[in-house]
């Protein structure tokens, strides 16, 4: 179910203080979930971010940034015994609401309970609703074990190189073997301009449907900027350290697509 990243140029041209522009509605969205039907549990969305992967660590931790930004709650689960791993801040609360919680699960099963029962407490304490983001391990996905309920709904961010493409194809691939209705997104980071993202995107989406028969959804784009690596050596949130950079409302996009679609789909 692919998006039409023309409805993200917003990102891309120099309009100080500019809105997000409103995505268009599909038929086959279905209605927004009631405002104040608050429910049992936050969504959960699986992150595969590697021990060493810095960039996408990055993301991780400005995408609940940006969650937090819009009025939502966010937090950003992650295993303890990745403690070397570049995920920052460290364990605690952080900018506006947005708090990082280290868990000592030891693999995919365990984690799954560790986040249900964060976005379980979380739903308790949010009415303006949120999302649970967890940095999953990509090792722990070539397990055989069950992981349903942690992968529901799962996000990849890759390049369009075809090194990290191939990667991508096989976190999907790893992700249906063991939930065959999961609903995984695609962000493509690093682009230039929104083309070579809907290249790339509509390159990797055939392909998971010929080969795997199932589809992608589009959440947008992360641009190539340089604000994205100061703010990783600063070890500050993008949106707060360069608002008005193309890297911050690239990110706050993709958050209110996430948003938008937590709303729309149920949990379970």
């Amino acid at each position: 179910m692919p998006r039409n990243l023309g409805d993200v140029v917003d990102y891309f041209l120099p309009r100080a203080g500019a809105a997000p522009p409103a995505r268009r509605a599909r038929s086959s969205d279905g209605p927004p979930r009631p405002a104040g039907d608050r429910p049992a549990a936050l969504p959960i969305v699986a992150l595969p971010v590697g021990e060493r992967d810095v960039v996408r660590a990055a993301f991780a931790w400005n995408l609940a940034v940006e969650v937090s930004r819009l009025g939502a709650c966010a937090t950003l689960l992650a295993p303890a015994d990745a403690a070397s791993a570049p995920l920052w801040p460290e364990s605690g609360p952080g900018p506006v609401g947005t708090e990082v919680v280290m868990t000592e699960a030891g693999d995919l099963p365990e984690l799954g309970r560790a986040a249900l029962d964060l976005a379980v407490s979380r739903a308790a304490e949010c009415e303006a609703g949120g999302l649970v983001l967890v940095r999953v391990p990509p090792a722990w996905l070539a397990g055989g074990s069950d992981s349903r309920a942690l992968l529901r709904w799962v996000l990849l961010f890759t390049a369009g190189e075809p090194r990290e493409m191939l990667e991508a194809y096989a976190l999907a691939k790893a992700v249906f073997a063991r939930h065959p209705e999961a609903r995984v997104g695609i962000t493509i980071h690093g682009a230039r301009r929104i083309a070579d993202a809907e290249q790339a995107f509509h390159r990797l989406a055939d392909v998971a449907l010929r080969h795997l028969g199932r589809s992608f959804v589009s959440y947008g784009l992360l641009v190539d900027d340089l604000h994205v690596y100061r703010g990783i050596v600063a070890r500050r949130p993008i949106g707060l350290e360069h608002p008005q950079s193309r890297a911050a409302r690239a990110l706050r996009d993709v958050a209110r697509l996430l948003l938008e679609d937590a709303g729309r789909w149920p949990v379970a």
